[in-house]
């Protein structure tokens, strides 16, 4: 007679579900460290499948891929032995390729990656150093090792660890030297990262001291967040710096998106359940003072407020979403994954050519025209919003490639009941030991973002019981789980863990509800959200090449070919009665204009004095607008399938 065993659901808050349990079977924090909520799986146990795959295949077959063959700051890095840059870009480009080359198991860049390591393992020096003779800096070197522990979880290469152990020895024998005023200093904390995986694999307690050095000499964050001196004040009152002093670099937006993490990391080494809170403090203080759509803030170059023509450089958003990612692995929060999708789904593909062979240095929310021209940037140049290979500066050239691979290795993580967790949604599989010890296999079948149905399907060896957690969005109200006859439904923002005896073929059905919303923005103007994507004005576009340098790597300058000064009709109270949704299978490359799987038709009328002013949309005409003129069938599309894009839409007064 079979044996029923009853299929157990248990719904979280927001936080992730916490029990007495450490997992068994991944490395783990080891004491004195806090547990993390989650357990981050080795480089390769998640694979991309479905369009995620495409995307990193297109990433493959463009700049990441050919980059080192003639951009000259990788392609003679001293990273590798040549003669060329030795400071942060060689690492950079090291630290997106690895895991690009390895979810995607291509030879070729798995080859290419293995010049730079094998270079760098044989750089070590008897005290500990490691690099290039020509570097005397500690901030590459804090890249390098994110890049390496990458490469040693796919590989298992037993020359890492020694590496990386000999380098804390160095650091713990000299003087701490991490100056405010210099990037070694305010980037500090990045050490922790490798400092917590090395330690967690050795148990050097030594390891544990330069981290407790480190957060006591280096620039204190986790206070910054609190207090945050550059508010909406700070910026009307010019007292934002814009240049490369201590406290310029504390306005830096890059600088800003990696130190979001580490009151986290301060968590985990001190145990202070403060530490934790001030993250959403940062979070907050962000968002009502610089806050953009996606989920980033603003920053062209330094914090600039939040006017939708304001840029938020390209790096930002890419390590914005690493510090999401291992804050998700600390805390277990659902509303950081939140906010992670809405960067990976729109931010990264809407400053970003299709083909992946161009970007920007700055994105703007609002943007009409890309050109080289002045606009009101904070401090960067002219030519930061072109499509092109290095716009502006060259550090977004190197650090971009990131952004994609880093995601889908933290879609899944361990659960410290022997379990698995989806943290982000997407077509992929999994890999990974549960229960007791046993591999299974997850198999993830969606269009997520564009569509809200999700199938996983379990494959084990025997069956066994094992729990599955799954992250309820916020904004997913009226989600259903269906498993085997039974329907579940879960509270919004929250997590629902099924346990059960799973045997090969069995499935669960996650249905989120993508219902047309909308938030308020500057000057009470609206952004159109459905999901986790934002919705913007499909507009012409018309491409102008300005300089080709290699294969199909161009500058681009894009010009409007039709109107983009609208403003939108919205019923805010119940705003799907505002839209037509639209959607269609995925089919080609996804982020191409013409391919948008998902479009949303709505209606507005044009504003005539709202017009292009120092080269970008003008401000944003405070809602509601009185216009006299014909109402007009408009187009909204997503963002990441834009180049051109009116996001921040006027409320158009329709009494």
């Amino acid at each position: 007679m079979k044996t029923i065993v009853p299929i157990t659901v248990i719904i979280c808050a927001t936080i992730a579900c916490n029990g007495p349990e450490v997992n068994s079977y991944y490395p783990t924090n080891r004491e004195p460290l806090t547990q993390a909520a989650y357990v981050k799986l080795p480089l390769g146990a998640i694979r991309p499948h479905g369009w995620l795959n495409n995307q990193l295949t297109i990433q493959a077959n463009g700049l990441t891929g050919h980059l080192d063959e003639f951009w000259p700051s990788v392609q003679n890095s001293a990273w590798k032995g040549g003669d060329g840059e030795a400071w942060e870009r060689g690492p950079y480009y090291l630290d997106g390729l690895i895991p690009l080359a390895y979810l995607l198991d291509d030879q070729r860049l798995i080859q290419k990656s293995q010049v730079w390591i094998e270079w760098i393992l044989s750089s070590g020096q008897d005290n500990g150093w490691f690099g290039p003779d020509t570097n005397a800096d500690r901030w590459p070197l804090a890249v390098t090792m994110k890049a390496l522990t990458q490469y040693q979880e796919a590989t298992g290469d037993k020359r890492v660890i020694p590496l990386l152990t000999n380098y804390f020895s160095y650091l713990n024998n000299e003087s701490p030297d991490w100056p405010d005023s210099e990037w070694r200093g305010v980037r500090a904390k990045e050490n922790l990262l490798s400092a917590f995986w090395l330690y967690n694999r050795t148990g050097n307690r030594d390891i544990l001291k330069v981290a407790e050095s480190i957060t006591a000499s280096s620039y204190d964050w986790s206070s910054y967040f609190r207090e945050f001196p550059w508010d909406t004040d700070a910026l009307n009152e010019g007292r934002i710096p814009h240049i490369w002093d201590a406290p310029g670099l504390t306005a830096h937006v890059v600088n800003i998106a990696m130190a979001v993490k580490y009151p986290g990391l301060r968590y985990l080494l001190t145990g202070d359940e403060s530490y934790k809170s001030r993250v959403f403090e940062a979070l907050r203080n962000l968002d009502e003072h610089h806050g953009q759509v996606t989920g980033r803030f603003s920053g062209d170059e330094h914090l600039s407020g939040k006017r939708p023509t304001q840029g938020t450089e390209y790096c930002a958003v890419v390590e914005f979403m690493f510090s999401l990612e291992e804050l998700m692995e600390i805390l277990g929060d659902a509303r950081l994954a939140d906010r992670l999708e809405m960067l990976a789904f729109n931010a990264i593909p809407g400053t970003t050519m299709p083909d992946f062979w161009a970007h920007q240095y700055d994105q703007q929310s609002n943007q009409v025209l890309c050109t080289v021209a002045k606009r009101d940037w904070a401090s960067n140049r002219d030519d930061a919003n072109l499509y092109g290979l290095e716009p502006d500066y060259g550090c977004c050239t190197a650090n971009m490639h990131q952004g994609w691979p880093k995601f889908v290795s933290h879609m899944w993580m361990a659960t410290h009941d022997q379990g698995l967790v989806a943290v982000a949604y997407g077509p992929s599989e999994v890999k990974a030991r549960v229960a007791d010890g046993v591999d299974v296999t997850i198999l993830e079948e969606t269009q997520y973002p564009f569509q809200g149905h999700i199938r996983f399907t379990v494959t084990v060896p025997e069956p066994l019981v094992f729990p599955l957690h799954l992250r309820i969005p916020a904004w997913a109200e009226g989600a259903v789980i269906q498993v085997g006859k039974k329907t579940i439904s879960p509270e919004a923002g929250t997590f629902a863990v099924i346990k059960r005896k799973w045997s090969t073929g069995d499935s669960v059905v996650l249905n989120l509800p993508m219902k047309v919303r909308v938030e308020t923005r500057y000057h009470d103007a609206v952004s159109v959200m459905r999901g986790p994507l934002y919705f913007a004005l499909r507009i012409g576009e018309r491409f102008k090449e300005l300089k080709h340098y290699y294969l199909q790597s161009s500058d681009w300058e894009v010009h409007p070919t039709t109107p983009w000064n609208y403003g939108l009709i919205i019923d805010k109270t119940n705003p799907e009665n505002s839209f037509v949704v639209e959607t269609r299978d995925i089919a080609g490359n996804i982020w191409d204009q013409e391919n948008a799987p998902v479009v949303l038709r709505a209606r507005g009328k044009a504003i005539p004095e709202w017009t292009i002013v120092n080269n970008s949309a003008g401000d944003t005409p405070q809602s509601p607008v009185i216009s006299d003129q014909p109402l007009t069938e408009l187009e909204l599309i997503p963002y990441g399938n834009t180049r051109l894009r009116i996001t921040e839409f006027p409320v158009i007064d329709d009494r």
